[in-house]
């Protein structure tokens, strides 16, 4: 598989790095990529990531959940019962904001969140690059759902009171791009809302190269909450408010004992998820994935 070489940071443009460890898709291609750090700030990522014309062939399987909408395995029933909880907790995070009621969703994969917020009153448009995803949710949702080149080409002409990453920013190649586009499109009074993994959590420390939130190589990017913000802030946004996503480090850690063939796997994970969930509830900068709440500043001038 064709691949490139990151060789500076995505967050302080330092090209101060190092190798970490060699991270194994356990997922889908059984292959090995190299994490890195940035000397600088502490941003980790994907040395060696697929070209983006090729990352697509690691999204295309059932066994990447987000993707697909099978119900085989305990994992996956777990995932699409949690899913349906985390659909309401979205909604009321929104609705509670009071922002207009227009939402683009960036990687909104098969299209439950579309549609929920859909029924709730909101105009939705999507963007998603999977093709089977995308036209999955626009057969199934009737909803208004594009490409990524649609986006980047500027066809959206549109100005939304919301947009939500939910958990996608570690995906996007390019990411300044799209701080750029979010810019634009987000109206002055809105909010732009991203969850992601962090690898300064409890259980990413506790599985090392085996943790679930690495997910190499469809996550190229791993934040913590400082490089999060300082990426935000290099792209004229503040974080004004941070929270736990409270059933993140119960599936991370099941989805990583599975990763390490452990025995009472099951009852390992939830244990672990435990302590992570009660860590991240005591200090919400060592959750397994934070939703980051985000306001645009003004454009910063050079």
């Amino acid at each position: 598989m064709q691949r490139i070489y990151i060789e500076e940071c995505a967050v302080c443009l330092s090209k101060d790095i190092k190798q970490l460890d060699q991270i194994k898709d356990h997922s889908i291609s059984g292959e090995l990529f190299y994490l890195a750090e940035c000397n600088s700030c502490g941003f980790r990522f994907i040395m060696d990531p697929p070209t983006e014309e090729k990352c697509g062939t690691y999204y295309q399987s059932e066994n990447y959940i987000s993707h697909s909408d099978t119900s085989k395995g305990f994992i996956f029933r777990i995932y699409h019962f949690v899913r349906n909880i985390m659909l309401n907790v979205k909604s009321k995070l929104l609705i509670g904001l009071n922002a207009n009621k227009t939402l683009l969703d960036i990687g909104s994969g098969t299209g439950y969140f579309l549609d929920h917020m859909k029924n709730k009153g909101f105009d939705v448009r999507g963007i998603e690059i999977d093709d089977k995803a995308r036209n999955y949710s626009i057969k199934k949702f009737n909803v208004n759902v594009h490409t990524p080149s649609y986006l980047k080409e500027g066809k959206v002409k549109n100005t939304f009171g919301y947009i939500t990453l939910w958990h996608v920013l570690e995906h996007l190649y390019q990411p300044d791009q799209y701080w750029k586009i979010f810019h634009e499109l987000l109206e002055d009074n809105g909010y732009l809302i991203i969850a992601v993994p962090n690898h300064k959590s409890y259980d990413a420390s506790h599985y090392g190269p085996f943790w679930a939130g690495y997910d190499v190589p469809r996550h190229l990017w791993h934040f913590n909450p400082a490089t999060l913000q300082h990426m935000a802030s290099r792209n004229n946004f503040e974080v004004i408010r941070k929270k736990s996503m409270n059933f993140d480090p119960f599936y991370n850690a099941m989805l990583s004992e599975k990763y390490k063939d452990s025995s009472f796997g099951l009852i390992k994970g939830a244990f672990t998820g435990l302590v992570a969930f009660i860590t991240g509830k005591l200090d919400v900068n060592k959750a397994s994935s934070v939703i980051y709440i985000l306001k645009k500043l003004e454009t910063k001038h050079v």
